[in-house]
Formats: structure tokens, sequence, C-alpha cells
């Protein structure tokens, strides 16, 4: 073999055993290095468990000691109770001893009175005997005074009785003579009455039921210039709205408002919506307001049309005549004394429908007629005659019944009620008008009359205190029970309505309660 092989076969050699020893050095180094982690853990999880343990029995002996207090403040706690409930119970051993002497002194009492109720009877029953005995002896005495009465008279009895009947009979013609007097007296009263109300009735073509206060309206400016241009040059701007509208316009010195006074309240919404449309629009001029009312009025009217057809939804009436319908609209710028028609209307009809079903009448019927009774009212500025009577005239024409055409015309007796129905719509029509606060009073005269109930009471002999109550819907009357009777109390009842029906104008009716009592009291000592 080459020298030069050789020296490279062994220096091949040399290094595989070389790196051979190495390798085997390197696994010796890491085996023991591993060794020593091994160690380190085992040392370091040693460590951690002693102090868990340490801490642990810290832990113990922290939740030992608490206990320990918790139990001894309950302890103290319950022993705080128990000695408050032992003060209570000697506090009540301490008065059951005073309790037993009160009841034995109450009984004792009892016992008395058991006896003085006993002492009473037997005397009441003596007296009972001699007053038994005495009537006899009146009986008697009676009888006798009888016999010797016809003795005297050289009458009997039943000629006696016959003569009192034929003074009797006198003195009832004699009142029966002042009673047709007092009814020639009343029926001129009542002739008075209806020439007053066709008087009213005429005025009422004008001023078609309302007060003063519901003619006018109040449209607000956003500044004083607003006046010169609703003014415009000349005046000829206010006087195209007075002219298209109907209504007066009045200017003065109030700031920013004028006033629309008209007494068709329908003309007078109108014009209240197309000045506040010009206002904000920004154009006036005499062409401009022409074409604005002419577009309210088209606006007025269909909401006119949907406010009745949703009256007449909402109360659940059917097949109604569209006139109908558009003329219940109208009744929504329709008042009575401050009481819009258009919601009394409906009120009505919710109690006709509601009496009806109690008294087992026609329900459908009752609510048209009670929704239609006033729909007169938004006519009867336009034509001649009542509302009552224009309204059953447009019933008639929109084909509604005949018992709903009565009881229209009926509900102010311009037509004699002749069925239920119609006799319910007038109640309705009382009840809705009538109720307190319903419909505009002034605040003196509601005193005036308040305080002329009580003076009409107080008037008569026998009366204590006089009350007006239920907003003068109500009198209530305390008398002297030593000096009225019960029936001297129902006859002054009676006086004083009629003396309140003579003097007093009001609406609806006032009742009139007379209340008689006696007391006895007594103390127990």
């Amino acid at each position: 073999m080459d020298p030069v092989t050789l020296m490279m076969t062994g220096i091949t050699v040399g290094l595989i055993v070389g790196m051979g020893a190495g390798v085997g050095v390197t696994l010796i180094y890491e085996k023991r290095a591993a060794a020593r982690r091994k160690q380190g853990a085992q040392d370091e999880a040693e460590a951690i468990l002693a102090a868990a343990r340490v801490e642990a029995e810290q832990i113990l002996q922290r939740a030992d000691q608490k206990a320990k207090e918790e139990c001894q403040q309950r302890i103290k706690h319950v022993e705080r109770e128990l000695a408050k409930r032992r003060h209570e119970i000697e506090r009540r051993e301490r008065k059951i001893p005073q309790r037993e002497g009160a009841l034995e002194r109450k009984l004792d009492q009892v016992e008395e009175r058991e006896r003085e109720v006993n002492r009473l009877h037997e005397s009441n029953l003596r007296r009972s005997e001699a007053l038994k005995k005495q009537q006899e002896e009146m009986e008697k005495q009676k009888s006798e005074a009888a016999r010797r009465c016809e003795e005297i008279a050289g009458l009997t009895a039943e000629q006696a009785r016959k003569m009192l009947f034929e003074m009797m009979e006198a003195d009832v013609r004699q009142d029966a003579a002042a009673m047709i007097r007092r009814i020639e007296a009343e029926t001129r009263e009542l002739a008075n009455k209806k020439a007053r109300q066709i008087i009213t009735l005429a005025i009422q073509k004008c001023a078609t039921d309302q007060v003063s206060e519901t003619t006018v309206s109040v449209v607000n400016l956003p500044n004083d210039e607003m006046k010169g241009r609703i003014i415009g040059r000349e005046g000829r701007n206010i006087r195209a709205l007075e002219a298209t509208t109907g209504c007066n316009i009045i200017v003065d010195d109030t700031p920013e408002a004028i006033v629309l006074s008209c007494f068709d309240p329908l003309r007078r919404e109108i014009a209240r919506l197309a000045i506040e449309r010009l206002l904000a629009d920004g154009r006036i001029h005499p062409g401009r307001i022409e074409e604005v009312v002419a577009k309210v009025e088209k606006e007025l009217t269909e909401h006119i049309r949907e406010t009745g057809e949703q009256t007449v939804f909402d109360l659940g009436i059917s097949d109604m005549h569209p006139e109908l319908i558009k003329t219940i609209g109208r009744l929504k710028y329709r008042t009575s004394y401050g009481q819009n028609i258009l919601t009394h209307s409906a009120e009505v009809a919710k109690l006709c429908s509601y009496m009806a079903a109690e008294l087992g009448a026609d329900i459908e019927v009752a609510k048209r007629a009670g929704l239609l009774h006033d729909i007169g009212k938004a006519l009867s500025y336009e034509m001649e005659g009542t509302h009552a009577l224009i309204g059953a005239d447009l019933a008639k024409k929109c084909n509604e019944s005949p018992g709903v055409v009565h009881a229209i015309a009926a509900h102010h007796n311009e037509e004699e009620p002749r069925t239920i129905i119609a006799v319910l719509v007038q109640a309705a029509d009382a009840i809705s008008s009538a109720r307190p606060g319903v419909r505009r009073e002034s605040l003196e005269n509601y005193i005036k009359r308040m305080k002329r109930l009580e003076e009409i009471a107080d008037s008569f002999s026998g009366v204590s205190k006089a009350f007006a109550i239920q907003a003068g819907r109500e009198l209530r009357i305390m008398v002297e029970p030593t000096e009225i009777n019960d029936n001297e109390a129902a006859l002054l009842a009676r006086d004083i309505t009629k003396k309140i029906e003579r003097e007093l104008e009001y609406p609806g009716q006032i009742k009139v309660t007379v209340c008689r009592e006696t007391r006895t009291v007594e103390y127990a000592k």
C-alpha cells in the first residue's frame, strides 16, 4: 500500500475515533446537566409545597378566629333578645292583675245594669197594665159621650157623618175653584213663556246659539308690520279678505294680533286658516287671497266630511246617507252655551244606546236618533223653523226611519213624544246638557243661584239649616225634629219645590231632600 494512502487512512480512522469520543463526552455532559436540572426542579417544588402548607395553616387559623368571633357575637345577640323577651313577659305579667281588676269592675257594672233593666221592665209592665185600664175607661167614656151627643143633637152618628160630608164637599168645591184660577194663571204664564221662546228663536237665527266670547277668533302675527300687509294699499287686501270670507277683520292696537268677528263659526274658521296660510306664504294680494280662500274652503269641506265619517264609525252606525254625514261634520263648528254640538250629539247617542239596552228597546234606532237629534242646528241659521223640525225634515229626506224622524222632532216637544225612543232622546239630551260644568255659567250667576236656593229653604219655619250641593242640583234641608213631624216634612219638601219652580230659572232639575233626625246621647262613666 502506498505510504500516502496509509497515512490518509490513519488520519481518517483517527478523525472517526475522535468524533466518537467527542459524541460520548457530550452525551455524558448532557446527562449530568439534565440530572442537575431535575434535582433543582424537585428542590423548587418542595419549597413551593412548604410555603403553601405555611399559608394554608395561616388561613385556617384566621378562619378559625373569625368563626369564633362571629359565634361570640351571635351568642351576645341571642342573649340580648332573650333579655328583651324576658322583660316584655315580666311587663305583661304585671299588667294581668290590672286587667283582671278592670274586667271584674265591668262585670259588676253589667250585673248592675241587668238589675236596672229588670226593674225598668217590671215598671213598664205595670204601666202597660195601667194604660190598658185607662184606654178601656176612655173607650167607655167615648161611647157614653157619643150617646149623649146623639141625645143632645137629636142626630144619629150616620146623620152627623152625612152632614160632615156635605160640609166637606162645599169646602172641596171652593178648593177646586181656587185650583181652576191657579191653572188659568199658570196657562197665561206658559203663554208668555212661549212668546218669549219665539222671540228667543228669532234671535237664535242670528246668533246661532253662541255666546259673545265664541263669535270672535284671534290670529297671532309674527310682527306688527304684517298688519300693514294685511290691510294692503288703500285697504284693498282687507276688503278682499272680508268679501271672500264674509268675516269682519278688526285691526286695532293689540300687539301682534288681529281679530276675526263673525256669527258663522265655519266662515270664521275659513278666514283664520286662509290668513295663516297667507302669512306663511308671504304673498298677500287680492288674486292670491281668492285663490287661498277657495283652496281652504275645499280642504275644510273634505275635513268636515271626514269628521262626520269618523264620528259615525266610532259610534258603530252603518248605512247613513252622505248628506247626513256631511251635516254631522259641520256640527263640529257649532256650540251652544260653550258646549260643542258634535261632542254633545255623540254623547247623547251613547246615552240613548245604554238606556235602550237596559229597557230592551231598539239600540240601533236609539243611537241614530241620539246622534241626529241636534243636526238641525247645522242648518238652523240658513232655514226657517226650529232646529228640531229642520233636523226631522232633513232626516226624512235622507230616508231615515219614521222612529228616528219622530224622535228628532219631539226632543223639544215640538211634537208630542209617542215612542220610547223619543222619550229616551229627551232624557239623554237633558242629561248631557244639564250635568254640572258642561255649559258655561258666569261665577256671579252661579253664586246667586246657590245663595237663592238656600234663602228659599230658610224662609220656611222649622228649617234649621239648608245646603245647596252638587253644583246646585240638590238642596239638602235639615229641620227641627220637635217642630216638624214626618208628614209635615213631606209637605215641606213639596212647598219648597213649588217655590223654587216659581222663583228660579235653572237648567235640568233640582232635587229637594228634607232630613229629619232625632238623636239621644248618653255617656257611660
